[in-house]
């Protein structure tokens, strides 16, 4: 079974390889969804159209899907991309950390976001 936080959460804290939020901590990749938090069992390096499956089921509750693509902006591989606009997902790319920021701000603007973020390294 995936960890699983129920409940949308600001993320307090990232970097050292995870994240942190309601006071717990996760390493590795995270998906904010509508539904709570989850550990996301994904390889950075190589992001598929079946890690975004979750993300797919929930559209119907997603504006804006935010990518934290690492410790810089990158785009998602062409199939990745090709999935979510097939799905009419709207997303964006971005290094982890302004994914993070956009995040909670848009959160607590009480907005229909989500997030796919990969871990990064360095404290924040």
């Amino acid at each position: 079974m995936t960890a699983h936080y129920p409940g949308r959460a600001v993320i307090e804290t990232y970097g050292a390889g995870g994240f942190g939020f309601a006071g717990m901590s996760h390493r590795g990749p995270i998906l904010a969804l509508p539904s709570g938090i989850y550990a996301w069992n994904i390889d950075p390096l190589a992001l598929a159209p079946a890690d975004f499956s979750m993300v797919i089921t929930e559209k119907a509750e997603i504006d804006l899907f935010l990518i934290g693509m690492g410790p810089e902006m990158a785009r998602p591989p062409k199939p990745v991309r090709a999935a979510l606009e097939a799905a009419g997902i709207m997303y964006d790319p971005m290094a982890t950390g302004h994914a993070v920021s956009t995040y909670n701000l848009l959160l607590e603007e009480k907005r229909r976001v989500a997030a796919a973020l990969i871990a990064v390294d360095f404290a924040a």
